[in-house]
């Protein structure tokens, strides 16, 4: 089975570097909807057998637009498993003016995941979010047949913690990696019923036109 994982179309946050997590959503620009179309004329002639989504608007929408290309389109379940962090205090604000309220929350978040401590913004931590998404990858694998292809709509650091945990990659150590662009595809196969996955294809952007800056990776 190969899980594909798409992160959502860029934002007008994300162009204004806000943190934008569970709890935020602002408007899609309009250049991502053509990025949407690339990226569904990329995957059109996979077969999928069922597609999942946050529910949240950025990524339901990306979802939907991206599976109108498909040549078989697959049924679409949204899932509140799949959202992003919730990021209390910092939702919406500017990274620099995170840095600046909570020096340590804004390091630690970026840089030391195994410190980051949630309590002090009144969001999620990585293990909450890799434990409430690692149930939903079960289900999935559970759900679907073992030699089938799905496709997973979702956010950047939730997508982030998540797949580099099914990889085995130990919380400290989930950046090194590097982050993952807007409308970028990653795949993961298994081929023991979830037991274990192996990394096909990280943060892959070749079927995008537009050249990836700063602001569209996290």
């Amino acid at each position: 089975m190969k899980l594909y994982f798409v992160r959502h179309g860029k934002t007008e946050w994300n162009l204004e570097s806000r943190y934008q997590g569970a709890g935020g959503d602002s408007e899609l620009l309009p250049e991502s909807y053509k990025q949407m179309d690339q990226l569904g004329e990329y995957l059109k002639d996979v077969k999928f057998s069922h597609a999942y989504s946050s529910p949240i608007k950025r990524a339901r929408i990306t979802a939907y637009r991206v599976i109108q290309h498909f040549h078989r389109k697959p049924q679409l379940s949204l899932w509140n498993r799949f959202e992003e962090f919730h990021l209390g205090k910092m939702e919406g604000q500017k990274f620099d003016d995170v840095k600046k309220q909570f020096p340590q929350s804004f390091d630690n978040f970026r840089n030391y995941p195994e410190k980051y401590d949630a309590d002090e913004i009144g969001g999620e931590s990585f293990n909450d979010v890799i434990s409430r998404m690692q149930y939903a990858i079960k289900r999935v694998v559970n759900e679907n047949d073992n030699e089938d292809n799905v496709i997973i709509f979702s956010h950047g650091a939730a997508l982030n913690a998540l797949i580099n945990s099914l990889l085995g990659v130990e919380i400290k150590d989930l950046r090194k990696r590097g982050g993952l662009a807007n409308t970028s595809t990653t795949i993961l196969e298994t081929t023991d019923g979830g037991k274990s996955f192996e990394l096909v294809s990280w943060n892959n952007t070749e079927y995008l036109t537009k050249k990836t800056d700063k602001t569209d990776v996290i």
